[in-house]
């Protein structure tokens, strides 16, 4: 004679198994989904910086006391007796917009990106944030005041001995998140000023592809 009571049990154990199931897979697609959707949006606010291209409009660039025209795909780089005024255009290839936040200056870094960028620590944070709109150009811009630091001292003979500068620049996205650290050199040329170049790119606050 069947056991009805048994049966019934082990059929409701079944079906609460089944639901379980379903609704451990439900959950899982559901967190995918999430997970994907928050990528797409991260990648829509993303910005990528790259030096600004020979045909881009020149940057007029402003310091505190001095004003700078900075040619497309070119930086300026020139030294007082007070002060080092440095600056580049630069191009957003990404699809946010960039903010950028801060810059370290290696007057003889490997420009090849072989070395990594300094901890974010020593960088020199930017007195402004400056905004680049994704496909659009603007430019970077930083300044050393204190003749007696080695830094001066560094940039002030590459300028004058015309050698290339490597400057890493800190950004992110317009919501404070997805920083990066891009490489630049500065390449002096006879009669041609300063081209630039960007040499790689390291995430902060994501994982790094490589």
């Amino acid at each position: 004679m069947a056991d009805w009571v048994t049966i019934s049990a082990l059929a409701t154990a079944s079906g609460t198994l089944v639901l379980a199931g379903a609704t451990f897979a439900s959950v899982r697609s559901a967190n995918r989904a999430a997970r994907a959707a928050e990528r797409s949006m991260l990648a829509g606010l993303r910005p990528l910086l790259m030096a600004s291209r020979l045909t881009d409009a020149p940057q007029k660039i402003g310091f505190v006391d001095k004003w700078f025209h900075a040619p497309g795909g070119g930086g300026i780089a020139e030294v007082t007796d007070e002060a080092v005024y440095l600056a580049f255009g630069v191009r957003n290839a990404g699809s946010g917009i960039a903010v950028l936040h801060g810059w370290y200056l290696n007057p003889a870094a490997d420009f090849s990106g072989d070395v990594s960028h300094v901890p974010i620590e020593q960088f020199h944070m930017l007195t402004r944030d400056l905004y680049i709109p994704p496909n659009d150009v603007g430019f970077w811009q930083g300044a050393l005041r204190d003749p007696a630091a080695p830094e001066f001292s560094a940039a002030r003979d590459a300028i004058t001995a015309r050698e290339r500068l490597v400057v890493d620049v800190l950004y992110g996205d317009h919501e404070g998140g997805q920083r990066v650290v891009t490489r630049f050199g500065m390449t002096p040329r006879e009669d041609e000023g300063w081209p630039v170049a960007a040499a790689r790119h390291w995430n902060i606050d994501r994982a790094d592809p490589r």
